[in-house]
């Protein structure tokens, strides 16, 4: 076949390229969607549709549904749907670079019946990727006179690259990732850009079809999979999810960021977020520690403590509409538990950490020793001699003092525990003392059995 047979609408093998990329991601979408997604320094779609007509006389994409939004003078447009075939999946694999096992399915049934929440994803990825516009070439004519050079569209900056995305994976709080067992969800999108300081980023989109207590239900399901654990290749226990994804270091399991899609208003939105914030508590708020009281301290340091998220989930949440106007870095993003709307990094961050409670407990400590009166005899040196001597605990890491003596009469000898943390290794050998005592009468009464 010759090639103006095999490609009868002259698209090039870089657009038809791009689109099968898209799709093996996305599974479905319009050409508009496309466009944005892949190529949106075009003029219109008609570069991308002509893509996906030659691959479809290709054999490797199809259309087999619509969906019909509302246009500019609100009259009801209907745009065709393009997904994958069979074939085309395993060219979209290519493209990507994956395992066709990996690609899921087709997408053929959504398409068919509208796929409107396949098409809300893809319009969240859009928003989050923000896609740069680069500059086409026209087509040049003979006798034409010279086409100016057409000014882009503005996109705020985005995050990641299309490749890191992928959509419906499989988590699975039983069974495999390929077989996934009873109670498994599957998220809408994951996306992978450690280049932006985002090793792992698992999205849900909400249409506004599910009550707030089903969002909340699916929160806690993220839960119980991070804290699936598994067998690793020493036998030591990990959890299943850092098995493919990496850690962010920021501490707690990965985050999930919940879009909203519907415009229902300012007020309802809240309402919404509201409570599916309140529902789902348990899964995000970090737990209050507060040491100091137990040492005795001022009433200022009784109240100070850190959080400690080991264990929770960092939700983010925004609006598709906020997200497409300011990007995924500008202050969209608000975290379960606080009050303003932050930069995505900023949302990511923990606040309230234990790092920072101990930078303020060393800067009370330097605050007392500057107000010390003279007559006290201890000279600059002297004192920085005796802050010399502290060391950092061996177990938790905070402070150790080694003139404090606590409640119990404990004074730490050099690079021993802090208070807190020999409190608890007390407690601990108490524990054990009082088993290993059980068990030594349980033998004897065993043992006198026995001879009877």
């Amino acid at each position: 076949m010759s090639v103006a047979g095999q490609w009868p609408y002259k698209s090039t093998g870089r657009v038809r390229a791009l689109v099968l990329l898209a799709l093996g991601v996305v599974k479905v979408a319009t050409a508009e969607q496309l466009r944005q997604l892949v190529l949106p320094g075009t003029a219109d779609p008609q570069t991308v549709r002509n893509a996906c007509k030659d691959l479809r006389h290709a054999g490797l994409v199809e259309t087999v549904g619509k969906t019909s939004q509302l246009g500019a003078g609100g009259r009801p447009v209907t745009r065709q749907l393009w997904n994958l075939t069979i074939a085309g999946l395993a060219a979209a694999a290519s493209e990507l670079g994956r395992p066709v096992k990996e690609m899921g399915g087709t997408a053929r049934e959504a398409a068919k019946a509208g796929a409107a929440h396949a098409l809300a994803v893809t319009d969240t990825i859009d928003a989050i990727r923000q896609s740069p516009p680069l500059p086409t070439s026209p087509v040049g004519r003979r006798a034409a006179v010279p086409v100016p050079r057409r000014a882009l569209p503005a996109r705020p900056a985005g995050l990641g690259h299309l490749a890191g995305w992928e959509t419906e994976v499989a988590l699975p709080v039983a069974g495999t990732f390929t077989a996934p067992g009873k109670g498994s969800l599957r998220a809408d999108a994951v996306l992978q850009a450690p280049e932006d300081g985002v090793p792992v980023l698992f999205v849900e989109v909400d249409n506004h079809t599910e009550p707030a207590a089903t969002v909340a239900a699916k929160i806690s399901r993220y839960r119980t999979f991070f804290e699936r654990e598994v067998k690793d290749h020493r036998g030591r226990d990990v959890e299943l999810w850092s098995t493919v994804w990496e850690d962010s270091g920021r501490g707690g399991y990965p985050p999930l960021a919940l879009v909203f899609t519907k415009d229902v208003g300012p007020e309802a939105r809240r309402n919404r977020l509201q409570k599916v914030a309140e529902l789902s508590r348990d899964c995000w708020q970090g737990r209050w520690q507060c040491p100091a009281a137990e040492w005795g301290l001022d009433d200022a340091e009784e109240r100070d403590g850190w959080h400690e998220y080991a264990g929770t989930v960092p939700v983010i949440a925004t609006h598709l509409d906020q997200l497409r106007a300011k990007g995924p870095h500008g202050p969209v993003w608000w975290r379960f538990g606080r009050a303003t709307w932050q930069s995505l990094n900023d949302a990511l961050t923990n606040t309230d950490t234990h790092a920072e409670y101990f930078a303020r407990s060393d800067a009370r400590r330097a605050a007392r020793e500057a107000q010390r009166p003279r007559g006290w005899g201890e000279t600059g040196r002297e004192l920085e001699e005796r802050l010399a001597a502290h060391w950092p605990c061996p177990s938790c890491g905070r402070d150790v003092d080694p003139d404090h003596t606590d409640t119990d009469g404990y004074q730490p000898e050099a690079g021993g525990l802090c208070p807190l943390c020999e409190r608890t290794r007390r407690e601990l050998e108490a524990e054990r003392s009082a088993t290993q005592e059980r068990t030594g009468i349980m033998a004897r009464l065993r043992t006198r059995a026995a001879e009877r």
